[in-house]
C-alpha cells in the first residue's frame, strides 16, 4: 500500500508538471500546439492513475467514469474537428463552464455526503467511515457525531470547498450564458433597473447561505446556497456585450482554475491542487491584463451593461454619412502605398477570411509594400482569437504587432485596412466623454493618411455602438463579406 501511494502521489506530481509545461507552452502562438500536447498528456494520466487510487479516495464507481469519459470525450473529439473558427469563443466559453461546473460538483457531492452522514444510524456510519476513510472507531465516531458540515469536514476543507462550490457555480452558470450570448441565442445585453444593487445583494445572501451550510446540518441551505451562486453568476454576465466579452471569459477561466484547486484541496489530490492554482492565476493576471488594455474596472465590465439599449443610446447618432469605395480604387491604393497595417476583427472570423486576407497581403509584398497585422488585446470574442486566426492562415508572427508596438506607425502609414473591426477602432474612445467605451485604448486608425474599412453593411457591430470612424473625412467604406471583398482585392491588384 505505501509502494502504491507513493507511485500515485508521484503520477500526480508529474501530472501538475505537465500541466504547467503545457500552460507555459501555450503562452506562444510558436509553442502553443506543442503545449497543448503537453497539456493533454497530463491530463491523461491524472485520469488514468484515478483509476489505481481506490484505498486513497474511495473510488468504486468505475463504470459510471468510465460512461462519462467515454460521452465527454466523444463529443469534443467530434465537435472540436467540426467546430468552425467563427465558434471558437462560445466553445471556449462553453468548455470553461464545464470546468467549473465540474468543481461546483464536487464540493456538492462533498457537502451532501457530509450531510448525510451526520446524525442517523451511528454504527452503520461508523462502519461506512472507517471502510471508506481508513479511520479508527473512535476518529469514526467523533466525525459521525459532529453536528455540522464544518465539523464533520474539517474547518479548512469546508471553507475551501464551500468557496470552490461558489466560484465553480458561478463561472459555469456566467460561461453558460456568454456561450448563448456568443452563439445568437441571447440576442442582446439585457440590464434591468438597479442591476447593481440587485447583484450585490445577492451576492451577500449567496454568501451568508454558503456560511449556514458550514454551521448546519441541514440540506435545505445547501441546496439554496448552490442555486444562488448559479443565479450570481447568469445575472453578471446577462449585462456584458461588445469589447467586455474577452474579459468575461477570461475571468470565468480563472474562476474555474481557482474552483478546481480548492475542491483539489477538499480531495486531497495534489494535481487539482497545482494545476487548479497555476490555470487560476494565469487567468487572473491575463484578465488585469486585458482590463488595463482597456482602461476599465472589471466592476465596469461586469455591471456597468455595456451594449445594452440603454448604454448605446447616446451614442446612435454620428454626423456624417458613410463614403463608399471600389475594389478597384481601393487595390490601386494599396499597390501604391509604402505601409498598409491590417487591422482584423470578428468580422472576419465570421467570413473566414484569413486566408484571402494573407494571400492579399503576399501580393502586396511582391510589390514591395510594407504590411504589417495591428492586434488589439481584446478584438473578436475571446482572449488571443485574432493571433488563432492569423496563425491558422499561416501569417509569420514577426508580421503581428500589439497595440502598443503599432499605434506610433498609424500616422505613417499610407493605407489602415480595417476588416470587421469596430470598438477598438472606434475614436469615440477617446473624443466622447459620453460614450460607453470613452477611456478605452484604441488601435489609432483614425490617424492614417486613408482608412479603408471593410463591413458587411450600414449596421452597428455585436455592442451596438456607432463609430465614428466610419463617418471620417479619411475613410472609405468597402462593402461586402470579408472574403468576398479580399478576393476582389486580390483579383484587382493582380490586373494593375
Amino acid at each position: 500500500m505505501t509502494l502504491l501511494h507513493t507511485l500515485i502521489q508521484l503520477s500526480y506530481f508529474l501530472a501538475a508538471v505537465l500541466f504547467i509545461l503545457g500552460l507555459k507552452g501555450m503562452s506562444s502562438p510558436l509553442t502553443a500546439r506543442r503545449g497543448i500536447v503537453w497539456a493533454g498528456a497530463g491530463m491523461l494520466l491524472a485520469t488514468l492513475i484515478t483509476f489505481f487510487s481506490p484505498a486513497m479516495h474511495g473510488v468504486s464507481n468505475y463504470v459510471l467514469m468510465i460512461i462519462a469519459i467515454a460521452v465527454g470525450g466523444g463529443l469534443s473529439w467530434r465537435y472540436g474537428k467540426i467546430v468552425p473558427m467563427t465558434g471558437m469563443p462560445q466553445m471556449v466559453a462553453l468548455y470553461n463552464g464545464m470546468g467549473g461546473g465540474a468543481a461546483a460538483a464536487i464540493a456538492a457531492v462533498e457537502l451532501f455526503r457530509a450531510q448525510h452522514f451526520i446524525g442517523g444510524n451511528f454504527q452503520l456510519q461508523a462502519h461506512e467511515l472507517m471502510a471508506s476513510k481508513g479511520l479508527t472507531l473512535a476518529q469514526a465516531g467523533r466525525l459521525v457525531d459532529s453536528q455540522t458540515i464544518g465539523a464533520y469536514l474539517g474547518s479548512a476543507a469546508a471553507t475551501l470547498g464551500i468557496l470552490g462550490a461558489l466560484i465553480g457555480a458561478v463561472a459555469f452558470s456566467g460561461s453558460l450564458v456568454a456561450w448563448a450570448k456568443l452563439d445568437g441565442r441571447l440576442k442582446r445585453s439585457k440590464l434591468f433597473p438597479a442591476q447593481q444593487m440587485v447583484n450585490l445583494v445577492l451576492f451577500i445572501v449567496t454568501v451568508l447561505f454558503g456560511a449556514w451550510s458550514f454551521f448546519t446540518a441541514s440540506l435545505v441551505p445547501v441546496v439554496v446556497f448552490f442555486l444562488l451562486a448559479l443565479a450570481f453568476g447568469a445575472l453578471i454576465t446577462v449585462p456584458i456585450g461588445g469589447a467586455d466579452m474577452p474579459v468575461m471569459i477570461s475571468l470565468f477561466n480563472a474562476l474555474t482554475g481557482l474552483a478546481v484547486g480548492f475542491e483539489g484541496f477538499v480531495l486531497h489530490n495534489p494535481a487539482m491542487i497545482i494545476a487548479g492554482t497555476v490555470v487560476g492565476a494565469a487567468g487572473s493576471l491575463l484578465t488585469q491584463l486585458m482590463a488595463k488594455a482597456m482602461n476599465r474596472p472589471l466592476t465596469n465590465g461586469m455591471f456597468s451593461g455595456f451594449g445594452t439599449a440603454e448604454s448605446t443610446a447616446a451614442s446612435d447618432t454620428e454626423g456624417g454619412s458613410m463614403k463608399e469605395i471600389q475594389a478597384e480604387d481601393a487595390a490601386i491604393m494599396m499597390t501604391y502605398a509604402d505601409q498598409v497595417v491590417i487591422v482584423p476583427g470578428y468580422g472576419m472570423a465570421v467570413a473566414q477570411a484569413q486566408h484571402k486576407v494573407w494571400e492579399l497581403v503576399q501580393l502586396l509584398q511582391g510589390r514591395g509594400v510594407r504590411v504589417k497585422f495591428a492586434i488589439h488585446p481584446v478584438a473578436g470574442r475571446m482572449p488571443g482569437h485574432m493571433n488563432v486566426l492569423l496563425a491558422e492562415a499561416g501569417v509569420p508572427y514577426d508580421l503581428i504587432f500589439d497595440m502598443e508596438e503599432i499605434n506610433a506607425d498609424f500616422p505613417k502609414t499610407d493605407v489602415a485596412l480595417v476588416i470587421g473591426a469596430n470598438d477598438v477602432v472606434n475614436p469615440a474612445a477617446k473624443n466622447d466623454p459620453g460614450s460607453p467605451i470613452y477611456g478605452m485604448p484604441i488601435l489609432n486608425v483614425d490617424q492614417a493618411k486613408n482608412v479603408v474599412v471593410i463591413k458587411r453593411g450600414r449596421g452597428t457591430g455585436f455592442s451596438g455602438l456607432e463609430n465614428s470612424l466610419f463617418f471620417a473625412d479619411n475613410t472609405r467604406m468597402l462593402f461586402g463579406d470579408g472574403q468576398e471583398a479580399a478576393s476582389k482585392l486580390i483579383q484587382e491588384i493582380k490586373l494593375l
